[in-house]
């Protein structure tokens, strides 16, 4: 029964998991955030392509 006890009092692994938990929603903000990111950056470059081939497209006003 002593053993049980220590055991159940012990948390040392209930920090890493915590840790783990807040990584992995750090990770979920990131990559939410990088949706968007990409989607403007996929407009800036196509901006600058088109106005690189000459082809008359003007970039978005600022």
């Amino acid at each position: 029964m002593n053993m049980f006890s220590r055991f159940v009092k012990d948390e040392s692994g209930a920090t890493a998991i915590e840790y783990g938990l807040i990584a992995a929603i750090v990770s979920v903000g990131i990559i939410a955030a990088l949706g968007s990111v990409r989607d403007s950056l996929k407009d800036t470059f196509t901006s600058v392509s088109d106005g690189l081939k000459g082809t008359g497209a003007t970039p978005p006003a600022p």
